[in-house]
């Protein structure tokens, strides 16, 4: 996967199920955005939310 420094923001979290470290690719030009990102290691569904480029929260979609 690659990225572009000058038009995206690396996010580093956690796997809200198996609790795998992860980064994440953020696009700093929607000022709000919510989507559905599974992650690489269990595959579950988590729920993103960014604001203005920075990440707000990850959550289980279940939650």
């Amino acid at each position: 996967m690659s990225y572009d420094p000058l038009f995206t923001n690396l996010a580093q979290t956690h796997c809200p199920y198996c609790g795998v470290p992860i980064t994440l690719i953020i696009d700093p030009i929607k000022v709000h955005q919510s989507y559905i990102e599974d992650c690489e290691v269990c595959c579950r569904p988590m729920e993103v939310t960014t604001e203005d480029g920075q990440l707000i929260d990850v959550k289980r979609e279940d939650d």
